[in-house]
């Protein structure tokens, strides 16, 4: 099940940073179709938000095709954003956390790490977005 977690100081809106990290876990399949979103009132008091912010996320989520509502049972995912390569991501992510864990130990903060993959991406023909 998802867990969603907000950044405070992202400029991006609370209910799409919750619709962000939905996407993100159907694209790498940490979330699936037919796996059901976390209850509402379960999300607003973890994350301390109210309810209509999670709504609105949840609400996004359908209008684009990925959940459903589901009246007095929740909200399911019911699209998914995951591509053919997605049997490869699990090796790539595990040399992933090898590559943080030695940014880590070289001192990169977080913000450091965002700043250089996000400028190496951009830098780089091909792997631009």
């Amino acid at each position: 099940m998802i867990e969603f977690v907000l950044d405070g100081r992202s400029k991006v809106a609370t209910y799409m940073q919750l619709v962000q990290q939905v996407r993100q876990a159907l694209r790498v399949g940490l979330a699936r179709p037919g796996d059901q979103l976390p209850k509402v009132r379960e999300v607003a008091q973890a994350l301390a938000i109210n309810p209509n912010t999670v709504l609105k996320a949840y609400r996004e989520l359908e209008l684009e095709g990925l959940a459903e509502g589901r009246p007095g049972v929740g909200t399911f995912l019911v699209g998914t954003l995951a591509g053919p390569s997605l049997d490869n991501q699990a090796e790539l992510r595990e040399e992933l956390v090898a590559w943080l864990e030695r940014a880590r130990a070289a001192g990169l903060s977080a913000d450091d790490v965002t700043a250089l993959i996000e400028t190496t991406m951009r830098n780089t023909p091909e792997v631009r977005a």
